[in-house]
């Protein structure tokens, strides 16, 4: 698999990364497995994960097959902190939880260092170089290589990227955004897309397959085994299921009949070659679904096919997202 630099760093991660958001929780240990293995021998390298993912039942189980199964040094092991699950605070991106949080999921993932560790989300109740020197001295004590963020608004991901590059050789460079990215969620192209492309952070898209909506599972009902039928993922399909969706699925699937290929070759593809795009993260339930968006590797859309989708998914831009001489 072809390997990226992430963002303006010296970190090389293949250009498609496997997540665990189902792993311990609706994919067990044996199909977690099979999709590890799957990814491995497919040369891939770049594996996401989080503290809070299945209360942390995803980090202590990829800990355990990366030692019975895959050499460690052959994975990028990416994880995130500061998402809390208490009713009155949903994130902490204080110095205190964020450490704290980094020594518990190094202890699940049976390592001494993980390769990416990220903020999930931004904290509006602490302040911002408070949350950032905890990932300055994650990297300082060897505990973390490499440090990004998620889920930040464009000013937030421009104030933090410039924040630590003002003083070199004390804090470290933003490598990754997390970013929800797909041909319907185009919104990080307004502010957080330039930021990031500035600054030089390596955009890393989560949901790249819309939900999994763009995969054209959607287009006739509901499947059973699906996750809009699941009773803790229906509502997060559900905003993907109204008609504007539905023309941007019938334009990839009209490009993926063209092509000879699947609507799922052709949505990830797009994302995947994006400007500023680094890595989209494979969210599959199952080594089946995973194996096929995996066989995305040799495919590039022609350009006409590009811009059309581009045409039929295009977000709305209003001052001052562009340009003002443009309006």
């Amino acid at each position: 698999m072809e390997q990226r630099h992430l963002g303006r760093t010296g970190l090389r991660v293949t250009r498609l990364g496997l997540g665990t958001l189902n792993w311990a929780r609706d994919t067990d240990e044996q199909e977690a497995a099979d999709q590890l293995k799957a990814f491995w021998e497919a040369g891939g390298s770049l594996v996401d994960t989080a503290d809070i993912y299945a209360d942390g039942g995803a980090e202590y189980l990829l800990g355990r097959l990366t030692e019975e199964l895959i050499p460690r040094e052959d994975l990028v092991i990416a994880t995130k902190a500061g998402s809390v699950l208490e009713a009155d605070r949903r994130v902490d991106g204080s110095r205190r939880h964020l450490l704290a949080a980094l020594d518990a999921s190094l202890e699940r993932l049976g390592t001494d260092y993980v390769d990416l560790w990220q903020l999930h989300a931004f904290d509006p109740h602490t302040p911002l170089e408070e949350t950032l020197q905890a990932l300055d001295l994650a990297v300082t004590s060897g505990r973390a290589r490499y440090v990004g963020l998620a889920n930040f608004s464009g000013w937030q991901l421009a104030r933090a990227g410039t924040w630590q590059l003002a003083a070199p050789g004390v804090r470290n460079r933003l490598a990754s955004a997390q970013m929800e990215y797909s041909l319907l969620q185009r919104g990080i192209e307004r502010e957080v897309l330039p930021a990031a492309l500035d600054l030089g952070i390596g955009l890393l898209p989560s949901s790249p397959l819309g939900r999994g909506v763009l995969t054209g599972k959607y287009r006739h009902g509901t499947p059973a085994d699906s996750r809009a039928a699941s009773e803790h993922l229906a509502a997060f399909v559900a905003p993907y299921l109204d008609e504007t969706a539905s023309r941007v699925v019938e334009a990839v699937t009209t490009a993926a009949d063209g092509l000879a290929v699947t609507p799922l070759q052709v949505a990830l593809s797009w994302v995947r070659d994006r400007p500023g795009v680094t890595a989209p993260i494979l969210g599959a339930r199952t080594a089946q679904q995973l194996r096929a968006a995996l066989s995305v590797e040799t495919l590039s859309l022609p350009d006409e096919i590009c811009q059309a989708l581009d045409d039929v998914s295009a977000p709305v831009h209003h001052y001052p997202d562009h340009d003002w001489s443009t309006l």
